[in-house]
């Protein structure tokens, strides 16, 4: 639907833009949101190689997303074409990045994605766009959070993903893809001070969009094809602290899950420390939800934890993990874990596999620790070597590895419901309520039939693949009913 969309506006202004998206889901929404405004404002959205101006939506976490970014700005470079760099990385370094990357013709803050369509202009005329300005954006809207929302609408602050859906006007965004499936944001920034983690000083303090917002724009994602919205923040617990409710989640999500054409929502970003039973049980039952956990641990040694500014322990991780699948005993869980962090010891590295081994998750996601500079870990002591925090990647990712196959392998005989994504080639594949986009594996799907992308089926699992399933439909497809019943 997306791409006949575009095909039908091109070349009605002469002005073609490229969208090139890194990083993560939040970076998606903010791209199509960029699309959208330019759209209205006369750009024709088009491919890198036929487009005058290459935007490249920069991811700016980890040194491994910052060479991406830079191998695609100079990727960009190479069509011809004009290219702007925007996103977390741009955001993050600003002037810094475009005195090392000339390719780049104009570097772009937050603060321009309002007027993002006068800037490419200036870039195609051939006029010089002062590069952005870095500045700490946890500065720029209170500390108390209930001040926020007001301040940040009387301050002009720009936060992405915000304000792009107002009551008064026409649809901003604009969908660059026939996906199913849509991110949808929840909030902006982070509250948070992990010691390892740069992501709220060019985020900025933690921002929630508005209740009747996310509904609206999830209303509108639903009649552009989505059957499944993705609820994306940088800490999806604290939405609604600065709306004054902080069960605002719990009551937003059968709202979601009620609008028309929405088969499933699914919350992200889940912080352990912060996660209510009201909310577990909110995610666990409600019909529409899927029982889908994406936790935050990071790591299971309380020592390890306290360093990086965190809250649990392996046991109260456990309990939690029990409180999950007390609910829905079939819910999906992931996490991510960091190894090789400052002063880890042996015994905190032994602590934290006990925990994966006895935690059984569905996926789980394994880095290694480098310095990230401006937090404040890059200045602990305690530094472990990079080759003792190499073998200690492999190590526990070839545990995860075996873990999460298990896991899968439990998984024969039991029923799922299957959202279709894929379908070429002769192979149909989708994702099961307890796998999440990109990063879970997926269901291949065996003697399909007549199926498209975006239907639901009921199936069986057959067989496991490490973490991926193969999956047979259940006679009576398409797609269980909201409740699980069979139709």
């Amino acid at each position: 639907m997306a791409s006949e969309r575009n095909q039908a506006t091109a070349g009605q202004s002469g002005r073609r833009v490229a969208m090139v998206t890194l990083g993560c889901a939040r970076n998606e929404v903010d791209s199509e949101e960029l699309a959208g405004t330019l759209h209205q404002q006369g750009w024709d959205l088009g491919e890198p190689e036929d487009a005058d101006v290459v935007v490249v939506n920069t991811c700016g976490f980890v040194e491994s997303a910052k060479k991406d970014s830079v191998d695609t700005l100079l990727a960009a470079a190479d069509t011809g074409a004009k290219v702007v760099a925007v996103g977390c990385m741009a955001e993050r370094y600003g002037a810094e990045l475009a005195e090392h990357l000339p390719e780049a013709d104009a570097v772009l803050g937050f603060d321009h994605y309002a007027d993002l369509a006068e800037r490419l202009d200036d870039v195609v005329a051939g006029r010089a766009v002062q590069a952005h300005q870095p500045r700490d954006r946890r500065k720029m809207l209170p500390i108390t959070p209930v001040a926020r929302p007001a301040a940040a609408e009387s301050a002009g602050v720009s936060v992405p993903g915000h304000g792009w859906l107002p009551a008064t006007r026409s649809v901003a965004r604009r969908r660059l893809d026939d996906s199913p499936v849509a991110a949808l944001k929840l909030a902006s920034g982070c509250d948070r001070r992990c010691s390892f983690c740069a992501i709220p000083s060019f985020r900025g303090s933690f921002l929630s969009r508005p209740p009747e917002e996310v509904l609206g724009e999830a209303a509108w994602l639903a009649r552009e094809g989505a059957r499944e919205l993705f609820l994306v923040s940088e800490n999806s617990t604290s939405y609604g602290k600065d709306l004054a409710d902080p069960r605002a989640l719990e009551t937003l999500l059968p709202r979601l899950a009620a609008l028309d054409g929405v088969d499933r929502v699914r919350v992200s970003y889940l912080q352990p420390a912060e996660t209510r039973p009201g909310l577990v049980r909110a995610i666990a039952t409600t019909p529409g939800v899927a029982p889908y956990f994406d936790m935050s641990f990071q790591h299971a040694s309380e020592t390890v934890l306290r360093r990086m500014r965190r809250f649990g322990s392996t046991e109260s991780f456990l309990e939690l993990i029990d409180r999950i699948r007390e609910l829905a005993p079939e819910a999906g869980i992931r996490s991510n874990v960091i190894v090789g962090f400052p002063g880890e010891t042996e015994e905190d590295f032994a602590e934290l596999q006990e925990f994966l081994t006895r935690a059984r998750l569905d996926a789980v996601g394994v880095f290694g620790y480098s310095d990230e500079e401006g937090t404040e870990a890059a200045g602990f002591d305690g530094k472990i070597d990079q080759d003792t925090v190499a073998e200690r990647v492999e190590q526990v990712s070839q545990l995860a590895d075996e873990l999460v196959a298990q896991r899968a392998e439990d998984r024969i005989g039991s029923e799922v419901r299957v959202l279709v994504e894929r379908v070429a080639d002769g192979e149909c594949a989708g994702r099961a309520e307890h796998q999440g986009p990109e990063v879970d594996g997926e269901c291949l799907v065996v003697d399909p039939g007549e199926v498209g992308v975006g239907e639901v089926l009921r199936c069986r699992v057959v067989d496991s693949e490490g973490v991926d399933l193969v999956v047979r439909p259940v006679a009576g497809t398409p797609a269980q009913d909201r409740s699980g019943e069979q139709p």
